[in-house]
């Protein structure tokens, strides 16, 4: 006689023996034996005297020498950046800034460096409308010169007599060893002259040096 089809139920109960392989989509279940149950503590008890000395292995004590010695040496450490220093003090800053712009019509106000170069600002006498002002500087102590033109930014002054410009150039990457310089002067034309001003003479620098960072 024929036996009968065994149900989904026994087939299914089949297929979970001990061993099968699990097809996808079934998940296996895990056992978890406690150390007891294998005649094992489950915890281990070690009792210290207070007259003992700790033991502490080779290699945390390795580690801590060496944050140690580096919590120690950042102390001494100074980080310091180079870059371009004026050799001079801001003229806007004088008390005879009005003066000397009133006896040689052009006076630099200021100057600031950056990644992008150096960059500043001009005032001049309003002689007239039509005017220009340049920059001319130097790599190399004036063998060889380059020129920028300002752009106008606005009167100052009062009753509009004096007129801003600023001026910018860049700085090649040589020019970040220490030690060396940029120097420049302004020329301002109007009305058929040329004026000048050239730091009386001495030319306005920046020197290359070290400046700490804090």
């Amino acid at each position: 006689a024929r036996s009968l089809p065994s149900s989904p139920e026994r087939r299914q109960k089949a297929g979970g023996a001990p061993g099968a392989a699990c097809r996808p989509g079934c998940s296996r279940q895990l056992r978890v034996r406690f150390a007891d149950a294998l005649g094992l503590e489950l915890a281990q008890v070690k009792v210290f005297n207070a007259g003992d000395d700790p033991s502490v292995p080779l290699h945390v004590l390795s580690r801590l020498a060496i944050n140690s010695d580096l919590c120690c040496s950042s102390q001494d450490l100074e980080f310091t950046l180079q870059c371009l220093v004026p050799d001079f003090l801001p003229p806007i800053e004088a008390t005879d800034f009005s003066e000397r712009l009133g006896r040689q019509l052009v006076c630099l106000e200021r100057v600031t460096c950056s990644d992008l170069g150096i960059s500043g600002t001009v005032r001049v006498r309003n002689v007239a409308f039509e005017k220009q002002v340049a920059v001319r500087y130097t790599f190399s102590d004036w063998k060889s010169a380059h020129e920028a033109v300002a752009r106008w930014r606005g009167p100052a002054g009062s009753e509009g007599t004096e007129d801003v410009f600023a001026f910018g150039f860049p700085v090649p990457p040589f020019l970040l060893a220490l030690g060396s310089r940029v120097h420049f002067a302004l020329r301002y034309r109007v009305a058929g002259a040329e004026y000048w001003d050239n730091n009386h003479g001495r030319d306005y620098s920046l020197t290359c040096r070290n400046h700490a960072l804090h």
